[in-house]
């Protein structure tokens, strides 16, 4: 329990950095950041998939295809979706609305896989929903107050339907992978990290040469196929490819293989914390009063719900003499 706890913290800490990647490039559109980041996921997995060879080759075509599925849903669609919500919307309401993923998760976790890995106590697991959820209301309650960007509705209320979808997103991967992973635990985690990012590379090249082309139809002053900015751009999506795809993964993966399903979900709060500390940093400020209480809950909540055990149903069978 604590090193799977520790390794999904591990993941959090780097997938935080998905928040302020997109502030660093705003002129960049989301579907280029998605691009640059899963071909470089792509390109970094190729060494290591060298090393993994022997392992990959026991994957069959049903595993590729599910690593398929949870690459263009949770790496590219997700991603797009996150990275031009938080242009649209500001980072604030975007991280309100993916902040509920530790909600969503656990209550769609509860409901679909609890025979598997055994049911929480919806009375039990009811008080460390609502103080995650309320500290994440309180902490988007202060951002949403602190910020004074010019209002768009066109924007605003398309940002929040991209956002939507990235819960959706978000809330099949996590769940879908700890699946798989639970399911198949003779597959090592860094493996299924590395052939999911085999599968997303000539899927996000694919995807590239669309975007260039639209680009190209709708903004011919983008430089392609770069952007403005190509010092800055490459090495962000270098970083971000390692970090929060192929390393975040693995840590994820280490994560899913040790700890139920339903409880893997209140430990996607490391992510939404992760991304708020580093979104301070990024500003030079102290969190605001209502900001810290607001983290505390959302501590207090994951603490919590950790410390409940799942109860498998137990069948008695009975046989006639």
């Amino acid at each position: 329990m604590l090193a799977g706890v520790m390794f999904a913290l591990s993941a959090g800490l780097m997938w935080g950095l998905i928040f302020v990647g997109p502030l660093f490039v705003p002129e960049y559109p989301g579907a280029l950041q998605s691009v640059g980041r899963y071909v470089a996921f792509g390109l970094i997995a190729l060494p290591l998939a060298w090393h993994e060879r022997h392992r990959l080759r026991q994957l069959v075509a049903s595993d590729w295809m599910e690593a398929l599925k949870l690459t263009v849903i949770g790496n590219l669609l997700y991603y797009t979706c996150l990275a031009s919500a938080i242009q649209r919307t500001g980072a604030p309401v975007s991280t309100m609305i993916i902040g509920t993923l530790p909600v969503v998760i656990s209550v769609t976790a509860n409901l679909l896989y609890s025979q598997h890995d055994g049911k929480l106590s919806w009375r039990k697991l009811t008080p460390a929903l609502l103080l995650i959820a309320l500290g994440l209301v309180l902490v988007n309650v202060a951002e949403l107050a602190a910020n004074s960007a010019e209002f768009s509705l066109w924007r605003y209320l398309s940002g929040i339907a991209l956002a939507l979808v990235a819960v959706a997103c978000w809330t099949w991967y996590p769940l879908r992978n700890a699946r798989w992973l639970r399911e198949h635990p003779d597959k090592k985690p860094g493996t299924w990290a590395t052939a999911q990012g085999l599968a997303t590379l000539p899927v996000a090249l694919i995807a590239g040469v669309l975007v260039s082309i639209q680009l190209a139809l709708t903004q011919p002053a983008f430089a392609l196929p770069f952007g403005p900015r190509p010092e800055v751009f490459i090495p962000l999506m270098l970083v971000i490819g390692l970090l929060c795809s192929w390393l975040g993964a693995l840590c994820w993966n280490e994560a899913s293989q040790r700890l139920p399903t339903v409880l893997v979900g209140p430990l996607i709060v490391f992510e939404i914390l992760a991304g708020l500390a580093y979104t301070f940093m990024l500003r030079q400020q102290w969190p605001p009063l209502l900001t810290l209480l607001g983290i505390i809950c959302l501590i207090a909540g994951v603490i919590y719900a950790m410390r409940i055990k799942p109860t498998v149903k137990i069948v008695e069978v009975s046989s006639a003499n």
